[in-house]
């Protein structure tokens, strides 16, 4: 896999960890019983993308035609691709 490539991927994962931040701000709102939870959940989420952040930056000191591989142990990469795949497959809606 290319630096590009995995830099895309962060990219979608980050994308959509913003909009469930949104959409746990904004649940936040709606009833005093459940807003600790959606408050509770926006922050760790924020957790997760400054994360996400740190990861993006230091990708893209690299040459988005390198491999991947050359630079990172395949376990390392296994590890962190499950990650973004978790991240990038959650539902904002769902929260």
């Amino acid at each position: 896999m290319k630096i590009g490539e995995l830099i895309q991927l962060l990219d979608e994962t980050i994308a959509n960890v913003k909009i469930a931040i949104i959409a746990n701000q904004n649940r936040a709102f709606e009833s005093p019983h459940t807003s600790y939870e959606f408050t509770q959940r926006a922050l760790e989420l924020q957790e997760d993308l400054d994360d996400l952040m740190k990861a993006r930056e230091y990708l893209s000191k690299f040459d988005p035609e390198d491999e991947a591989e050359n630079h990172f142990s395949e376990e390392e990469l296994r590890e962190f691709l499950k990650m973004l795949e978790l991240l990038r497959n959650t539902d904002a809606h769902v929260y």
